[in-house]
C-alpha cells in the first residue's frame, strides 16, 4: 500500500550522489614519469627532454583541461557531481606553470656566451651526467694531384702541417661523454671521421654533428703535401696551420686560429674568435667579429674588416694595410714598425703613407711617420711625429694636437683652434691667440708641404725635432711552434 500522499508519512531520503575522482592528475603524473624513465634508460637524452619541456609544457595543461571537460560531460549524463580540481591538482598546475615558464626563459639565454665567459667547456656539463671516454683513430690514403682539401670539424681542434710524401694522414683523438661504455661506443660508431673525394676536392669530415646535442669532441691532426690549398670550417675548436705553400681559408666560431709560414693568400672569416698570423707571403683578409688579432711579417697586403673587441697588433707589413670597424677606419701604404690598437688607444711607429685614419674616443700616438697624413679623431688627443714630411691634415675635437716635424722641413701652415691656444717652435709661423679663437699661419723653408690643423676645445702644439737616422731592416721573427692559445677573453669594443 503506497504511503504517497498519506498525511504524517515522510518519504525515504534519496540515496547520495557519489562524486567521481578525477584521473587528470594521475594521467599527467604518468606521462611525466614515463618521460623521466626514458631519460634514465638513455632512450631520450636529458638535453632533448629539457628542450621539449621548455617548448611544449602547455600541452600538459591542455591535456588536463580536455580530461576535466570529458569528466564534466560524463557527470552530466549520469546525473552525478563532476569531480573538482582539489588542492593537490591546483598545486600540480602551479608547479607545471612555474617550471614551464622558467624553462622557456632559460632557452632564450645565450648560454654559449655565458659558458665562454666563465671558461666552462661542454665536457664540464657532460661530467654531471656521465664520464668522458677517449677514442683514437687513424686515416691515411694517397692525395690526388692538383686537388684541394676541405676540413669540417664542428667540435674539436684542427691542426694542419706539411708531410714529406704525397699522402694525407689524419690522427684522430676523440672524447665522448656517456654514462656507460656501451653508450659511448654507440656515439663513437656514429661519429667516425671520413675522407671523400669528388673531382678535385677532398673532404675530411669529423662527423661530430651525428651525435646531435650529445658531447662529442674530435681533434684532427692532419699531415698532407705542402702545396695543397686548405679550407677549414670549424664551429668550436682551435685551428692551427703551419708550413703551407698554397692558399688557406678558415671559417670558424669561438676558435683561436694560428697560421704560420704560409706561402700563399690567407682568408679568415671568424666569429667570437682570435687570430694570430705570422710570416705570411701572400695577401691577408680577415673579417667577422673577433676578440683580438695579431699579424706580423707579411709580404703581401693586409685587410681587416669587422669588429675587434680586444686588441689589434700589426707589425712589419710590406704592402698596403686597411682596417675598417664601426669606430675606426685606417689605411697605410706599409708598416715597417708596429701598430697597437685597443678600445682606448692607438699607437703606431714607422708607417709609410699616404696615411688615412678616422676614429673616435681614442688617444692617438704616431711616431716616425712618412708621407701624406689625413687624420680625424673625435674626443681624443693626437700626437704625430713626422720622419719625412708630406701633406698633413689633422682634425680633432676635445683633444690636444701635438705635431712634430723635422727642423729642416719646408711647409706651409694653416692652423686654427677654438677655446684653446697654439704654440710653435718655428719663428716663421705667426701665432695669434685670441680670447675665443687662435690661429697660426706661415711658410717655413721651401713650403713644399701643406699642413692644415683644426681643433675644437683644445690646444695645438707644433714642435721642431732633429732628423732621425734610418732604421736598419728588421729580419722576420724566428719561427716558434707554439700551441694555440686557450685563454678566455672578456670583450670590450674597438
Amino acid at each position: 500500500m503506497s504511503n504517497v500522499g498519506t498525511p504524517g508519512v515522510v518519504p525515504p531520503p534519496m540515496p547520495p550522489r557519489h562524486r567521481r575522482r578525477s584521473f587528470a592528475g594521475p594521467l599527467v603524473l604518468i606521462i611525466i614519469g614515463v618521460v623521466f624513465l626514458l631519460g634514465n634508460l638513455h632512450t631520450i637524452s636529458w638535453a632533448h627532454i629539457g628542450t621539449w619541456f621548455a617548448h611544449y609544457w602547455p600541452v600538459l595543461l591542455i591535456l588536463w583541461g580536455v580530461v576535466k571537460l570529458i569528466e564534466y560531460l560524463q557527470a552530466q549524463r549520469e546525473g552525478t557531481t563532476p569531480p573538482g580540481i582539489g588542492a593537490g591538482g591546483v598545486l600540480l598546475i602551479v608547479i607545471i606553470v612555474v617550471f614551464g615558464l622558467m624553462a622557456t626563459q632559460a632557452t632564450r639565454f645565450n648560454w654559449t656566451q655565458i659558458r665562454d665567459n666563465m671558461g666552462i667547456d661542454d665536457e664540464d656539463f657532460d661530467n654531471f651526467f656521465g664520464q668522458t671516454h677517449n677514442y683514437d683513430d687513424h686515416l691515411e690514403q694517397d692525395f690526388p694531384a692538383s686537388a684541394s682539401l676541405k676540413i669540417i670539424d664542428n667540435h674539436g681542434a684542427v691542426s694542419v702541417h706539411a708531410s714529406d710524401d704525397n699522402k694525407i694522414t689524419v690522427v684522430v683523438h676523440k672524447r665522448v661523454g656517456a654514462e656507460s661504455q656501451s653508450a659511448a661506443d654507440s656515439y663513437d660508431a656514429r661519429t667516425k671521421p671520413t675522407i671523400t673525394t669528388i673531382g678535385g676536392l677532398v673532404t675530411l669530415d669529423a662527423k661530430t654533428e651525428a651525435a646531435g646535442d650529445h658531447f662529442v669532441e674530435t681533434d684532427l691532426d692532419v699531415s698532407l703535401p705542402p702545396k695543397v690549398p686548405v679550407s677549414i670550417t670549424s664551429r668550436r675548436g682551435d685551428v692551427r696551420v703551419v708550413n703551407r705553400e698554397a692558399d688557406v681559408q678558415v671559417s670558424a666560431e669561438r676558435a683561436d686560429t694560428s697560421l704560420e709560414d704560409i706561402k700563399g693568400n690567407v682568408m679568415l672569416s671568424l666569429e667570437k674568435s682570435s687570430a694570430k698570423l705570422d710570416r705570411i707571403t701572400g695577401d691577408i683578409h680577415v673579417e667577422g667579429r673577433l676578440n683580438d688579432v695579431a699579424v706580423s711579417d707579411v709580404n703581401g697586403s693586409v685587410q681587416l674588416d669587422g669588429e675587434f673587441e680586444e686588441s689589434v697588433k700589426i707589425a712589419r707589413v710590406s704592402k698596403p694595410v686597411s682596417f675598417k670597424s664601426s669606430r675606426t677606419d685606417m689605411e697605410f701604404s706599409k708598416i715597417d714598425g708596429e701598430l697597437d690598437l685597443d678600445s682606448d688607444d692607438l699607437h703606431a711607429d714607422q708607417i709609410t703613407g699616404p696615411t688615412h685614419l678616422t676614429t673616435s674616443s681614442k688617444e692617438i700616438r704616431l711616431d716616425e711617420i712618412s708621407g701624406d697624413v689625413r687624420l680625424d679623431d673625435d674626443n681624443g688627443g693626437i700626437e704625430v711625429s713626422m720622419r719625412s714630411l708630406g701633406n698633413v691634415q689633422i682634425d680633432s675635437r676635445s683633444g690636444d694636437i701635438q705635431l712634430s716635424v723635422p727642423e729642416k722641413a719646408g711647409f706651409r701652415l694653416d692652423a686654427r683652434t677654438r677655446d684653446g691656444e697654439i704654440q710653435s717652435d718655428f719663428q716663421e709661423i705667426k701665432v695669434d691667440n685670441g680670447d675665443r679663437e687662435a690661429t697660426a699661419t706661415g711658410t717655413v723653408g721651401s713650403g713644399a708641404a701643406h699642413i692644415v690643423l683644426s681643433n675644437e676645445h683644445a690646444g695645438i702644439d707644433i714642435r721642431k725635432v732633429a732628423p732621425q737616422p734610418p732604421h736598419p731592416p728588421q729580419p722576420p721573427a724566428a719561427g716558434k711552434n707554439l700551441p694555440a692559445p686557450k685563454g678566455k677573453i672578456v670583450p670590450t669594443e674597438n
